[in-house]
C-alpha cells in the first residue's frame, strides 16, 4: 500500500503551511534548526500532530531547491513590508524616538 500525505501546503497568500492549520513551515524549521526535537516542536504547536511535524521536516529535506526559492521569496516580502513600515511616519514611533534621548540623560 503506497499512501502519501501532504504535510506541507501553500495557502491563499503563497505561504507554506504545515498540516491543515496556519502553522508556518518556517516556524517548524526554525525550531528544528535550533535543535528542538520533533516532539518538543509538537508540544509548541498543539494544532499539529507529531506525524505532521516529522512530515514537514522530511518535506524540507526532500525539496531543498523549492525550499530555498520559497525562503528567498519570503525574505523579499519581509524586506518590502519592513521598508514600507519604516517609510510611514508613526506618531507613536516619533514619541518613542523623542523619549529615547531623555531616558539616556536620566
Amino acid at each position: 500500500m503506497n499512501v502519501s500525505a501532504d504535510y506541507v501546503r501553500t495557502d491563499e497568500h503563497g505561504a507554506l503551511r504545515v498540516g491543515s492549520g496556519r502553522v508556518a513551515l518556517e516556524s517548524i524549521l526554525a525550531a528544528w534548526g535550533q535543535g528542538h526535537s520533533p516532539e518538543t516542536i509538537r508540544s509548541q504547536y498543539p494544532a499539529l500532530s507529531l506525524e505532521e511535524v516529522y512530515g514537514a521536516i522530511a518535506w524540507s529535506l526532500a525539496h531543498p531547491d523549492e525550499l530555498a526559492t520559497y525562503l528567498k521569496r519570503q525574505e523579499a516580502v519581509w524586506e518590502h513590508w519592513q521598508k514600507r513600515a519604516e517609510s510611514q511616519v508613526s506618531p507613536l514611533r516619533e514619541r518613542l524616538r523623542a523619549a529615547k534621548p531623555r531616558a539616556r540623560a536620566s
